[in-house]
């Protein structure tokens, strides 16, 4: 059987965003279609106001506000730009890095639109998976934002972000996700010819559940890029830059964890047993990753942090991400075990390796934790390891598993992500730089960006 037409086991990827290959009967299931509005919802919490106060509680005082802003503001503007035109480049058919303009401004979308799920002859609404998808797109785009958390120019955040979501999410988003969903592959020969309009990571084979490429490499990337860029934070290395509040970094925290039971277990798009599957993965690999990243570091400096516990429970998440609907319960713990050790050491090691200042370590979490998971996701699927394996739609099984070819095609996924973003990322830093600069002036920076940036102060005293 060839790999092209064997595709991810009933639970997917975020894949087919399409309406409907469906007939006259066709309907939309009411307690799927609930159910995924559910976890758009949730998904948008993760943004507002979870990352946010998880951000906010991570800068200092006089930068509070700044960061609530760009997180908020970001949302708003994301939210547009995907309705604008942001779907329909995304999830139409098209090329194999871009859809088409066909549905611009949700043209042609209406209450009775159907999308696939990865069940045949099961759908929800267009609409839903509209709402659905923007949320994801709004947190990555967020998420890159800490990197260069604190000497940023506002402006200068809004029109990278513009323009970084149109090159390098948009295109990581169809790569990864776009196909002609379940009902097109009815036999070998419509399936091979299925599978050449989808994206080109999808025609590689690369396994993303909900994000590891799309969402966390893609935007640690774009984040470390920008540190580096910007440049580091006045007195970097030399002044204290501790958090101002870790109870607000740990109430985020909290609302990402919750917040990613959406996140994850929506993506499969149904509500069924592999929903309850990515939902305990998500809530294993989480708890183990906050108990082993709490671990060594209480061995190593002598006492637990709750700044560690929060930012290990936030590394599990993002490693499961990829894989929390393709493995057993087993992995996923080992999945979250691993996380915490290998982001501590992205946040410390790996960081002063790469000599950036990632002010809120968004590489040393979500690029470290994406790759890893990315790339565990092609182990653990394995049915002999308790996972999904894959499912081939012609004849309607599980068909035989190939871990090897499996983690090369893992592979193919992460030096894409981490290759496109960089470079889309790197192009569009020096065009905001001459256009309207990058960073403000030295004496803005240091009286602190809610002041100088907007007028306004997180607390009165």
């Amino acid at each position: 059987m060839k790999r092209s037409f064997i595709l991810p086991a009933l639970l997917g990827g975020l894949a087919f965003g399409g309406a409907a290959w469906a007939g006259d009967v066709a309907s939309v299931s009411k307690a799927d279609n609930a159910w995924i509005l559910v976890c758009a919802t949730l998904v948008m919490l993760m943004s507002i106001p979870g990352l946010a106060l998880f951000y906010g509680g991570l800068v200092r005082t006089k930068n509070m506000l700044s960061i609530l802003m760009q997180v908020f503001v970001i949302f708003a503007l994301i939210t547009v730009l995907w309705v604008v035109y942001g779907y329909s480049l995304a999830f139409t058919e098209g090329g194999d890095f871009y859809g088409a303009f066909d549905k611009l401004f949700l043209q042609g979308v209406t209450p009775d639109s159907l999308g696939g799920t990865f069940s045949k002859g099961v759908y929800i609404a267009e609409f839903t998976f509209v709402a659905f998808q923007g949320a994801f797109a709004a947190i990555t785009a967020v998420l890159v934002v800490g990197a260069f958390a604190e000497r940023a120019r506002f402006s200068a955040v809004l029109l990278f972000i513009a323009l970084w979501f149109s090159f390098a999410y948009l295109p990581m988003a169809h790569m990864v996700w776009y196909w002609a969903g379940p009902d097109a592959y009815v036999d070998a020969d419509a399936a091979e010819a299925a599978t050449r309009t989808a994206g080109f990571l999808f025609q590689k084979g690369a396994l993303d559940f909900a994000g590891g490429t799309v969402v966390h490499i893609n935007a640690a990337v774009a984040g470390l890029v920008g540190s580096m860029v910007i440049g580091k934070r006045i007195g970097f290395g030399r002044e204290s830059m501790a958090p101002h509040s870790l109870t607000f970094t740990m109430i985020g925290a909290s609302l990402l964890w919750i917040g990613w039971f959406g996140f994850n277990a929506g993506s499969g798009l149904e509500a069924n047993g592999g929903a309850g599957l990515a939902m305990v993965n998500t809530w294993m690999a989480t708890a183990c990753a906050t108990l082993s990243w709490m671990s060594v570091e209480w061995m190593l400096k002598g006492k637990p942090s709750m700044l560690g516990a929060a930012s290990g429970a936030v590394a599990g998440l993002v490693a499961v991400t990829p894989a929390a609907g393709f493995v057993g319960v087993a992995g996923a713990a080992v999945i979250g075990l691993l996380a915490g050790v290998v982001c501590l050491w992205g946040v410390n090691g790996l960081k002063r390796m790469l000599g950036a200042d990632d002010a809120l370590d968004v590489f040393g979490v979500h690029g470290v934790g994406g790759i890893l998971g990315a790339l565990l996701t092609g182990v653990f699927c394995d049915p002999a390891l308790g996972g999904s394996g894959v499912y081939d739609y012609v004849t309607n099984a599980v068909g035989e598993y190939d871990m090897a070819a499996q983690v090369v095609s893992q592979l193919w996924g992460v030096a894409v992500a981490v290759v496109w973003s960089g470079v889309v990322s790197l192009a569009v830093y020096k065009l905001v730089d001459k256009l309207i600069g990058l960073r403000v002036p030295e004496e803005e920076e240091r009286e602190g960006l809610d002041i100088t940036s907007h007028g306004e102060t997180a607390y009165h005293y």
